[in-house]
């Protein structure tokens, strides 16, 4: 497989890292399909897609020009056959559930079995999600980070079976949608969940002891370690529910007591405090 190979990508859930994935994807310069189960849950992807370029515009850091062209090679689809149809890379970017996640990889196999799949989980095993795959070696993890068009992390995960060739060809693709790309062996957590949900935790942990305030505990990260954000405020960016359901998962799958939600954070979880999306969490937003 040349390592300049894919032509169209197709993103499958037009939610926050959907509608980033799709922008920056358009930005480099592919043809990009934004696939969600609903014409709203499309246009509300695409509607934020345009936000965030005409932002870009507007601070004078994309060009008019760069935005509409971005814009023309994103279009929106309803059906997966829509979506996946002539496309050579195709990226999940749904709840963080297996079996939605085989659900989906089974459903496109049948109708773009040559493809790349790319899963955009941030802990769940590549090896796991490839079994529903028609060709294991085809899947490979594409963990970005939020808010996508920022961040400048791509995570690469390779399960066993990873075809080489499929390997250079995402790092490709990562380095033209302008990202610094590391590579990690599919364990639970990779390299990145695997430390900031350690650190989450404890410093929630830390808040339940009364050690301080959460604005002072991540002052001490952010002060001290250079830290762009602490990890409270993280975990809220992020959503208490998802970092508690990974924490759930790597304490099970790696025999760690150290990622075990505490009780703030189920009790939290609990009341609906989710952290930025509900306008409540360890702040208010």
């Amino acid at each position: 497989m040349p390592e300049s190979s894919f032509t169209t990508v197709a993103v499958f859930g037009a939610g926050t890292m959907g509608h980033g994935i799709a922008q920056v994807s358009a930005m480099a310069g592919y043809d990009v399909r934004l696939y969600d189960i609903s014409a709203e849950s499309v246009e509300r992807g695409l509607a934020k897609l345009r936000a965030n370029l005409d932002k870009g515009v507007a601070r004078e850091k994309v060009s008019p020009a760069v935005r509409d062209a971005a814009l023309a090679r994103v279009r929106g689809a309803t059906t997966l056959e829509d979506a996946a149809t002539g496309a050579d890379l195709l990226i999940e970017a749904i709840p963080e559930k297996l079996a939605l996640k085989h659900d989906l990889f089974g459903k496109l196999a049948a109708i773009a079995p040559d493809a790349v799949f790319g899963t955009n989980t941030s802990s769940i095993s590549i090896a796991r999600i490839a079994e529903a795959a028609p060709d294991a070696s085809r899947v490979v993890g594409l963990h970005f980070f939020n808010p996508v068009h920022i961040m400048a992390l791509l995570e690469i995960i390779h399960h066993p079976g990873t075809d080489p060739a499929v390997l250079a060809a995402v790092r490709a693709y990562g380095q033209d949608i302008g990202k610094q790309c590391i590579v990690v062996k599919d364990m639970p957590g990779f390299a990145t969940s695997r430390l900031g949900v350690a650190l989450g935790m404890e410093a929630i942990r830390m808040l339940e002891d009364g050690v301080a305030s959460a604005e002072d505990i991540d002052k001490a990260m952010v002060l001290g370690y250079r830290h762009p954000v602490g990890p409270l405020k993280l975990t809220d960016m992020v959503g208490l529910d998802v970092r508690m359901h990974i924490g759930e998962y790597l304490a099970r799958e790696l025999g760690n007591a150290a990622f075990e939600p505490p009780a703030l954070m189920r009790e939290m979880v609990s009341q609906g405090k989710l952290g930025k999306k509900a306008g409540q969490g360890f702040y208010s937003w």
